[in-house]
Order: structure tokens, then sequence, then C-alpha cells
């Protein structure tokens, strides 16, 4: 082979190859970007250690006073109370008061009856403030009379009687009142006594 035909080798400079810095800058510029976003929302979102979990604390949580409130507390009902047995039921009416005997109540009426008779005695011997001092003390035993209870034979004639002797009573102290005692109003008021002695057999 001659000079002429080998080939012209030409030593030309070599490109420098490209440099990686500012790819492997980018790549842990975004790699630290990602752990500070990863911090981040942990921190956000992960509870804390120092900070107390909800419900730990004396205070209810809003959750169960919500539900606490909206659940209304059972009332209690008042028990129905049994209605007593009418034959159970204790009576309180007073039992009737037994009729007295004749005997007994004349026992009972005869001392006011015989003071009765003598008070008139004395009211027609008197006049005036006399007078009307023992009327009154006839209209005291008079009313004792009108309580008393009289047997059913004679209850009737028993209160009309004494209601008559009361109103002559009344009649003869406006009489003596004005001096001496008309002696027509003591005639009544005697009668009236007698009325009554005869009704008890006097």
């Amino acid at each position: 082979m001659t000079d002429e035909q080998q080939p012209d080798i030409r030593w030309a400079p070599m490109e420098p190859a490209p440099s990686n810095r500012g790819r492997i800058a980018l790549i842990v510029g975004l790699v630290v970007a990602a752990l500070v976003v990863v911090g981040v929302l942990l921190f956000f979102l992960l509870p804390l250690g120092e900070a107390p979990t909800p419900g730990a604390s004396g205070s209810p949580s809003p959750t169960s006073s919500a539900t606490a409130s909206a659940t209304p507390e059972p009332t209690s009902e008042p028990e129905p109370t049994a209605s007593p047995d009418p034959s159970m039921t204790p009576v309180t009416t007073p039992p009737p008061v037994a009729d007295p005997s004749l005997p007994a109540f004349r026992a009972q009426v005869q001392g006011w009856l015989d003071d009765a008779l003598t008070g008139l005695d004395i009211v027609g011997e008197t006049s005036g403030q006399d007078a009307v001092s023992v009327i009154d003390s006839l209209q005291d035993d008079a009313q004792r009379l009108a309580e008393s209870a009289a047997p059913g034979s004679i209850e009737a004639g028993w209160n009309d009687g004494v209601g008559a002797y009361q109103q002559s009573l009344t009649d003869l102290r406006s009489s003596a009142e004005g001096g001496t005692p008309a002696s027509d109003v003591l005639t009544r008021a005697r009668q009236a006594a007698e009325n009554l002695r005869t009704l008890v057999e006097l």
C-alpha cells in the first residue's frame, strides 16, 4: 500500500460529557420538598403526645353531651293508687244517738222546769231590773231545754213547747224592762212551762 492510499486520519477534539449536577440538585430538592410536605401533614394530622385525647378529661365530649341532650331522660310515671274497697272504708259518720227513755229525759230536764215555776213566781213579785235579771236566768235554762234531745215519742211536741216558752220569756222581759211585768204575759209564760212539765209527766 502506498502513502497515497492511506486514509487521512485526523484527530478531532472530543465533546465534553454533559454535567449531571443540575439534575441531581433538582432531584434532591424535590425529595426535600416531599419530606417537608410529609412532615407538615404528619404534624397536623397525627395527635401530639402531650395533648389530651377527646373524652379523657373530666369534661364530657361534645358527642356525649349531644347524645345525652338528644336522648330524653325517662320520667317516672306515678303509680296508680288502688282505690279502697268500699267495704273496707272506715266509717267517719258518728253513730246515731240512742233515743233516750222518757224517765231518763225527765230526770235531765226536771231541775230546769222546777226553776222555771219558781223564777216566774219571783218575777211576779218584783219589777224593773230585779225582774229582768231573773228572766235572763230563765232564758238561759230555756236554751238548755231546747238543746236537750227528747225521746222520739214526744220530740215534736217538746220542740214546739220549748219554742213557745222561749217566746213568752222574750215578751216577759220586754214587759219587765218598762216596770212591772204585765200579768197576761206572765200568765202565758207560766202556762208554757206547765205544758212542758205535763209533756214529761211531771
